[in-house]
This record gives structure tokens, C-alpha cells and sequence, in this order.
């Protein structure tokens, strides 16, 4: 499926291939709640990193976000680049090293009419503020942390992966 972007000013506008459009994974660790505010959760889909283009690419800025580290361990900087307008501010997609074939747009910044996922997957739940409510159905898969499934398992799991 082709994925259509942008901004909230419309200064930075996106495309991509995604094999894994559908927007089931709701995390609600501290960084993408206080990155995109949303709901308490961001949710990120996937997309093959070769296809992506961009235009206003001089509007955009890169964070890397700062992870705690356990007791008696130090913060460290994550490699993961979060891409965001540098005017308007909304958060637009992840690109990881370790994972270079993969970018991860959040579903928030796609202008393409997405599909509607038949079930969630709540994750991180073990940094979610008290503040926000889990709005999980029998179907829902819910995590402290990352689950065991990948989101391309997800998508061949029920039937949704698109081959094209």
C-alpha cells in the first residue's frame, strides 16, 4: 500500500511502500507520549525505507531520544532517529540503524485513509502514566514491554500483509 504524509503545516510531505499499514500497535512508553502527545500513545506502522520520499526535507529535525537506563545504570542516547517539523512540530516517522531496510511513520502524520486493525496491541503498558486509560478488548494483546510479535507477524498472522 502506498502511504501519503505530512505535517500539520504542510511544509513537509512524505511518501512510501508499506507491506504493514494497519495501525494496531498502541505504545505508551515515555517517549512517544511526550514526543506526539497523542492519546497517551503513538502508534507506528511500517514501510519499506528505500521507497520513502520526501519533500521540504530542509524543515525537518532529528531527536534522539534519551533511555533511562536500570538501577545503578547510566541514560544512554538511542541510535533511533525521530524526524519531526522543525516549524510545526508533529512527529513524523522513526528510522533505526539497526534496522536500515525499515521506517516506521506514525500512523498520526499519514494523510492516506488507513485500515481499520480487527485487533491492538497495547504495549510498553508497564510506562503508561496513571492518567490514561487502556481501552483493550478480549482480542487485544497487552505488554509490559515490546511483544514477542513483530509487526510483520501481526499482519501475516491475520491475513493482512500486503505482498505488493
Amino acid at each position: 500500500m502506498q502511504l501519503e504524509g505530512s505535517c500539520h503545516c504542510g511544509k513537509v510531505r512524505f511518501r512510501l511502500a508499506s507491506a504493514h499499514p494497519y495501525p494496531y500497535q498502541r505504545c505508551y512508553c515515555s517517549i512517544c507520549r511526550k514526543t506526539q502527545g497523542g492519546g497517551g500513545y503513538a502508534i507506528n506502522l511500517s514501510g519499506d525505507a528505500k521507497t520513502l520520499r520526501v519533500t521540504g526535507k530542509r524543515h525537518i529535525a532529528i531527536y534522539h531520544a534519551k533511555l533511562r537506563g536500570g538501577p545503578g545504570e547510566r541514560a544512554r542516547t538511542s541510535t533511533a532517529e525521530r524526524h519531526f517539523c522543525s516549524l510545526c512540530g508533529s512527529a513524523l516517522w522513526l528510522f533505526s540503524p539497526e534496522w536500515p531496510d525499515l521506517v516506521h511513520p506514525f500512523a498520526s502524520a499519514i494523510d492516506t485513509p488507513l485500515p481499520v486493525p480487527p485487533e491492538h496491541t497495547h504495549l510498553m503498558l508497564a510506562f503508561k502514566p496513571s492518567w490514561v486509560e487502556v481501552r483493550a478488548t478480549r482480542a487485544d494483546t497487552q505488554a509490559d514491554t515490546y511483544p514477542e510479535e513483530s509487526i510483520a507477524d501481526w499482519h501475516e498472522r491475520l491475513g493482512l500483509a500486503d505482498p505488493g
